[in-house]
């Protein structure tokens, strides 16, 4: 092929000629992958490989941002409104501000605030529904992520001892129909014996504010403040102390030094992974094994590139022999089709990856607007009420890659039966 270009260009040197050899098969390459074959089941089937493959990394993508956007509300939505752990004690914590004050001494704990949990029911507007409650401390609770960063009306501090104010989720206030400054009644399980006889205990709340968490809380969980749970419930101490952490995973590490620190023995503590730690580990797990399938979607998509480029192989017969007899090498042919392989994977991938990227930045959009026209309640059972997503680059950047992998190997069968073709065979028919 050196002889042939030195023929028609004397004066190039060697380090010339080869730069234009090497522009000359990838001109090859790309006049095969853009121009319309001569056989119309031939392009029909270049046009059904490349959409297939578009198709697949796609998918891909749109489903990894899907189960990214679930591992992100996970950890900033529902461990946001569940403190990262708790410590409480069977006979509570008289002296709460003394433990909060030794629990933020720890270098890893950067908030820790008291808390009182009960349940009931609450009546609003003729409505009874079943919740529970937590007693805070406005101030401390402020501190911690918890489910007064989601309030959309009011606010922790509009929570004011004695004044029996609530914070309420958005789902339960509209279950209830009720609305700021409105007015509730909290019944408590327990009874109070009277003359009548026993009587159940209720109490009288006034709405101060809403949040919105966009999880289960939403339905059943209200505010108040700690002292004024500690009056409902007859109680001197506050259950127990909730603690932020800098890092939620270390967790498991750190409560038992805190409940140790405490030298009492009727001291407990559980942390988020007690009760929403399987579910985060099974996220991830599903993720990869997620990523793992639907790469063999890809591959699928692939086996469509293959008989697409033995369908251009064999259409391009004669062009091969004559650059075999011009002196091209089988391993340039080789090239060629590489080249080629590789072109059609990597418009079938980019325009894929687009698509992806597209279809997931819309995906909470597009399923909010088919759960209004439809009300089909898909995701009604989850943790979260909505699809999230959550676009990773480092996760497009691994579907790219391994896309183009698995279709540079889909090419090299067609690329070596190419290189294979004997010109003296293909030309004797030629007219």
């Amino acid at each position: 092929m050196l002889i042939c270009f030195n023929t028609f260009f004397p004066v190039l040197d060697s380090v010339t000629l080869r730069s234009l050899i090497d522009n000359w098969r990838m001109g090859v390459a790309f006049r095969y992958t853009y121009s319309s074959a001569s056989d119309q089941l031939v392009s029909f089937m270049s046009l059904i490989s490349v959409a297939g493959l578009i198709l697949g990394v796609a998918v891909l993508v749109i489903v990894l941002s899907v189960m990214n956007g679930f591992e992100r509300e996970l950890r900033e939505r529902v461990l946001a409104v569940l403190p990262h752990g708790v410590v409480f004690a069977d006979n509570g914590f008289a002296d709460w501000g003394a433990v909060t004050d030794r629990f933020l001494a720890h270098p890893k704990v950067v908030a820790a605030a008291p808390y009182v949990e009960g349940a009931g029911l609450i009546i609003g507007q003729d409505k009874l529904l079943g919740v529970s409650f937590t007693g805070v401390d406005p101030v401390a609770e402020s501190k911690i992520f918890g489910i007064g960063q989601f309030t959309q009306t009011g606010s922790l501090d509009a929570l004011v001892s004695g004044k029996f104010g609530l914070i309420i989720g958005s789902s339960l206030a509209k279950q209830l129909d009720v609305t700021l400054g409105d007015r509730v009644t909290l019944i408590m399980p327990d009874a109070q014996l009277t003359l009548a006889g026993p009587v159940p205990r209720s109490k009288r709340f006034t709405i101060v504010g809403e949040f919105t968490a966009g999880t289960d809380a939403d339905k059943s969980t209200i505010l108040m403040h700690h002292k004024d749970a500690q009056r409902l419930l007859r109680l001197q101490s506050v259950n127990g102390i909730r603690i932020s952490l800098n890092d939620l995973f270390e967790v498991q590490d750190v409560l038992p030094e805190l409940a140790a620190g405490l030298n009492r023995s009727d001291v407990f503590y559980a942390s988020w992974m007690r009760r929403y730690g399987n579910l985060y580990n099974a996220i991830s797990v599903q993720k990869s094994t997620m990523f793992l399938l639907l790469s063999m979607l890809i591959a699928v998509a692939a086996f469509n590139v293959v008989s697409n480029l033995v369908m251009v192989v064999n259409d391009k017969r004669s062009d091969i022999a004559i650059l075999r007899t011009m002196g091209a090498h089988p391993s340039t042919i080789l090239r060629i089709f590489i080249l080629h392989g590789a072109l059609v994977g990597a418009l079938g991938v980019t325009l894929g990856v687009l698509l992806g990227i597209l279809v997931s930045s819309n995906v909470s959009n597009l399923y909010l607007v088919i759960e209004n026209q439809f009300s089909l309640g898909l995701m009604d059972e989850y943790f979260v009420h909505y699809l999230p997503s959550e676009i990773l680059p480092g996760d497009v950047f691994l579907v790219a890659f391994v896309s183009m992998i698995i279709c540079l190997c889909s090419s090299i069968y067609p690329a070596l039966s190419a290189a294979k073709t004997d010109p003296v065979e293909c030309l004797q028919y030629e007219a």
